[in-house]
């Protein structure tokens, strides 16, 4: 499987929400090859009446899988994107039965691929998952960091995920 070609995709998707204002983050999920859900992230910007820590790319994808037709088959997907899921997301991914995550941008902040499915209830801990971080690490980072960047943004504004991202950007923090 070409990690870039659907990281591409994801990135995409960011691409999408950056260009409405909201934080870029982006997801698609594939199986036997085919894009079969995508979703980008909603509800980060400031101007509009909605407000959502809910809707992540992740989980807009997987709320898409809802819709299509094709014979949806978690033990054959990959669901790729731009930023390391959180904690919400990675629960959702490993209860949807995906086995496999593939992601560009490491999220110091909030990620949480890192923990020990080991040390957590039953339902979590028989998960094996596959995660494999840095796929074009380097794109997903300057669409985050033109994100930090822009001065109408206020979403993570001065959090340690924006301090992180423009450290990266500036080459001040090895990686």
């Amino acid at each position: 499987m070409d990690y870039e070609y659907y990281m591409e995709l994801a990135l995409e998707q960011a691409q999408k929400a950056f260009d409405q204002g909201e934080f870029p983050a982006g997801c698609v999920i594939v199986q036997d090859e085919k894009v079969i859900a995508s979703g980008a992230r909603q509800g980060t910007t400031q101007d509009k009446p909605v407000f959502s820590e809910i809707e992540h790319a992740e989980i807009r994808a997987l709320k898409y899988l809802e819709t299509i037709d094709a014979q949806f088959d978690p033990a054959r997907a990959v669901l790729f994107c731009t930023m390391e899921p959180c904690l919400m997301c990675f629960g959702a991914i490993i209860l949807s039965g995906i086995k496999k995550i593939v992601y560009a941008y490491e999220d110091p902040m909030g990620g949480g691929t890192a923990c020990d499915l080991k040390k957590l209830p039953s339902l979590y801990q028989k998960c094996e998952m596959d995660i494999i971080p840095g796929v074009l690490r380097q794109k997903s980072l300057d669409l985050f960091y033109n994100f930090f960047n822009k001065e109408t943004n206020l979403y993570w504004k001065n959090s340690y995920l924006e301090t992180y991202t423009l450290e990266q950007k500036m080459g001040r923090v090895s990686k």
